[in-house]
């Protein structure tokens, strides 16, 4: 089984703008629902597919799979839940570590999350100045609840 252990944390300025690699991504939901999301994704010009559990904690089981991009695209215009999420990511290497901001677009434009990959839940790591408040464990961050109930909205 795959397992993904992640945080998640609003921005605390702008001091991460201008750093890393940016790519467009496009991700969409056939299962939507908290205990076993299924999710499409278009990242530059790869597809997948990723399936997710319930999670605990930090903790969930992933299972992710490369799919061609255009049956990629072919499920995200037609039969994933919409609308869609779509945002920039950029990734940022800092002590050691790989964090991914999501600066979103759309009905979630204005909204900007941090993200980091652990490898336990209590593993240490360096905040970069530009990591605010954590919002792991407020379903309102997670992408499959801002597809229903948009940022612009809150």
């Amino acid at each position: 089984m795959g397992v993904e252990i992640e945080r998640k944390f609003l921005l605390a300025g702008e001091g991460w703008r201008g750093q890393g690699d940016s790519v467009l991504l496009r991700q969409g939901y056939l299962c939507s629902d908290p205990s076993r999301v299924v999710r499409v994704r278009v990242e530059g010009s790869q597809g997948t597919l990723t399936i997710k559990g319930k999670s605990t904690g930090a903790t969930r089981g992933e299972w992710e799979y490369p799919i061609p991009l255009d049956e990629a695209n072919e499920l995200l215009d037609r039969l994933c839940e919409q609308p869609l999420i779509e945002k920039y990511r950029h990734r940022i290497a800092h002590a050691g570590h790989i964090w991914e901001v999501d600066e979103f677009l759309g009905a979630n434009a204005g909204l900007v999350v941090a993200e980091i990959e652990l490898r336990t839940e209590d593993e240490a790591f360096e905040r970069p100045v530009w990591i605010g408040a954590e919002v792991t464990h407020d379903a309102r961050y997670f992408n499959s609840n801002l597809m229903r109930h948009p940022y612009t909205r809150w």
